[in-house]
């Protein structure tokens, strides 16, 4: 159909998990609409020039509130769990919407004048709720990271030794401490605050990429004082690398290194620290491997590369990181990213993340997110693997 197979591949994931607006991360095991993973699927369309993009980017913001704040799920039947809501969470996850909207604006794909009104109150929210002194934004969940259960969480749970039942438990303990407003959304919490590096990028650059939609100077400003502020606080020079302000709990397991520590790249005004941090995901011995960058840097105690959040590579991360080496010119790393995501996912069957030495398909599969392996460039001098079965 569309002349390779990373392509094609990225095409029947999207249709198997397509429901009426928008794609299911899995049919099976996440049948609801989740945040990113929906800003993710938006991309993937994009890069296919299917007019579902801007139907799946609007959809992924219907369950804002009025006040702004954008749940980061709805769900497909009532639940409950995730806060006083039964029909979205209560929680919220990294604004990736506003990237997914140039995305889709570079490709020629109409994004509705509605969609930007959302994606500017979404964000508006996050600097009028969430923000910190230090002119950081905070979240109140591991959930709102996006990496539920990475290794800069251990002190707040209490455990080095990962546990999956230990996590979960956790978590839902968390939403008992969480204090909500009024229209429900999370705006404390009592156990769990922090200013993660990762967020705060993805926030700056949400920030970035609306100004550059919009012309709007506000938007502007608010990237730049963000950037600015992450590298203020939360540079680390001994590790050449970004890491978490504990607020509420938390201890120095939120200086480990983890990918996250590299994603202010995306923002950092500062061209060395850039190099510095991207050099890393480019070394074997660090984050660099055949199939996708780790999560967490070879040799390192914590690294297990096929336990969830330990170690494995993930499509969304893989995809980000390959935004910051464009940023920067990086065009070897760049390039390296982009072959191991098209590789990664075929040889792992489009899976919800991967082993990064092998890319054995870990997780939920086929996982919509995946379907990213279509959004970089196609060399069709290079052999591709076949789809893993």
């Amino acid at each position: 159909m569309f002349g390779d197979a990373a392509r094609d591949g990225a095409a029947e994931v999207l249709a198997e998990c397509w429901r009426d607006g928008y794609c299911v991360p899995n049919p099976t095991v996440y049948p609801h609409l989740w945040l990113w993973d929906s800003c993710f699927h938006a991309i993937s369309w994009a890069a296919l020039g299917d007019p579902r993009a801007p139907v799946e980017l609007a959809s992924c913001l219907d369950a804002q509130l009025p006040h702004g704040f954008v749940p980061h799920m709805r769900y497909a039947a009532p639940s409950e769990g995730r806060g006083p809501l039964t029909d979205r969470s209560s929680f919220t996850q990294p604004p990736i919407y506003a990237h997914a909207a140039r995305a889709l604006a570079e490709r020629g794909l109409p994004v509705a004048p509605e969609t930007l009104e959302r994606i500017e109150r979404g964000l508006d929210y996050l600097w009028t709720h969430r923000m910190t002194a230090e002119g950081l934004l905070f979240i109140v969940h591991p959930w709102e990271s996006g990496s539920d259960d990475s290794p800069r969480f251990d002190d707040w749970i209490g455990r080095s030794n990962w546990s999956r039942l230990a996590f979960t438990i956790f978590d839902h303990q968390l939403v008992d401490e969480t204090e909500f407003d009024a229209e429900g959304a999370a705006i404390w919490s009592r156990e769990f605050v922090v200013a993660p590096a990762a967020i705060n990028a993805f926030a700056a650059h949400a920030a970035a990429e609306l100004a550059a939609l919009t012309g709007t100077l506000r938007w502007r400003r608010r990237a730049d004082d963000l950037a600015a502020a992450i590298d203020d606080v939360l540079w680390d020079p001994e590790q050449n690398h970004w890491v978490d302000l504990p607020i509420i709990g938390g201890g120095p397991s939120s200086a480990l290194p983890t990918l996250d520590g590299l994603m202010p790249a995306l923002v950092t005004p500062d061209p060395e620290r850039a190099r510095l941090a991207l050099a890393q995901a480019e070394d074997p011995a660090g984050y660099a491997a055949a199939y996708g960058p780790r999560f967490v840097p070879a040799g390192h105690p914590r690294y297990q590369p096929e336990q969830y959040w330990r170690g494995p590579a993930w499509p969304q991360l893989n995809y980000m990181l390959y935004q910051a080496a464009l940023r920067w010119d990086a065009t070897a790393l760049a390039d390296a990213l982009a072959a191991a995501g098209r590789r990664a996912a075929l040889v792992s069957g489009f899976a919800e993340y991967w082993n990064p030495e092998t890319g054995a398909g870990l997780g939920a599969s086929p996982q919509g997110w995946a379907a990213l392996a279509a959004a970089y460039p196609y060399d069709p001098a290079v052999t591709e693997p076949a789809v893993a079965s």
